[in-house]
């Protein structure tokens, strides 16, 4: 489903990526760990093909995301740090807006389905502006399912989340994992990333530093072997 392929990246004199190489198979779960400037952001963000690499490659079902056009685009649902959402619009007429450029079908039984998912359906003739900062990035999660993708990438998405909120993400994660979506989360937090997934990876310094089968770890173990790689 995805291969990533020696994949660089530099901004001027400093490399964000060095040589990253990874698959995932569909409906795998990996969480992607490591610290502020390690190069998670940058390596989401080539993928979801909002970002070019220096070097190496990224195909998404065996289509280079160079050449991505909208039906690759289709098969990708963004969390970010940034919730792309329009402030002035309502909770509902931002997933309309999204659902059109996805030709959703049955859109307003869509847009109902993902606000009760994720707790927002009685707020949602709101202005986005009126909601909390938990509540922007509840509807960016509505905004990244709307079209059912079966990639899902989603970077620190519990940034920001109070604990309803965080429990609401933990449910719709439950729910990808359940309907067999590729899913590629990165994370500060060792216990949460490692509660659902499939594998684990450690991006330190630009390289991915570490990987194993969740199966493999314990998080006591995992806690101590991030220490070390991150050290590094």
């Amino acid at each position: 489903m995805i291969a990533i392929r020696k994949v660089s990246k530099r901004f001027g004199s400093k490399w964000a990526l060095r040589d990253v190489n990874l698959d995932l198979a569909q409906g795998e779960f990996l969480s992607l760990f490591g610290p502020n400037g390690a190069g998670k952001t940058t390596l989401m963000r080539i993928i979801a093909t909002l970002s070019k690499p220096t070097s190496g490659a990224v195909t998404l079902n065996g289509v280079p995301t160079t050449r991505a056009g909208g039906a690759v685009r289709h098969q990708l649902g963004l969390v970010s740090h940034q919730t792309l959402l329009y402030p002035d619009l309502t909770a509902q007429e931002n997933l309309q807006f999204f659902g059109r450029m996805y030709d959703v079908p049955a859109l307003p039984d869509r847009v109902n389905e993902v606000l009760d998912l994720v707790g927002l359906f009685a707020r949602r003739h709101d202005p986005v502006r009126t909601y909390s900062r938990g509540m922007q990035q509840r509807l960016a999660i509505a905004r990244a399912i709307i079209h059912d993708p079966g990639i899902m990438l989603l970077d620190e998405p519990y940034t920001g989340l109070d604990p309803h909120a965080a429990e609401i993400l933990r449910g719709v994660l439950q729910r990808l994992v359940f309907q067999d979506r590729t899913v590629i989360m990165t994370t500060h937090d060792l216990e949460r990333g490692l509660e659902l997934c499939d594998r684990v990876a450690i991006l330190a310094n630009g390289r991915i530093a570490f990987e194993a089968r969740r199966e493999e770890i314990d998080v006591e173990d995992f806690a101590n072997i991030y220490r070390d790689h991150v050290a590094a």
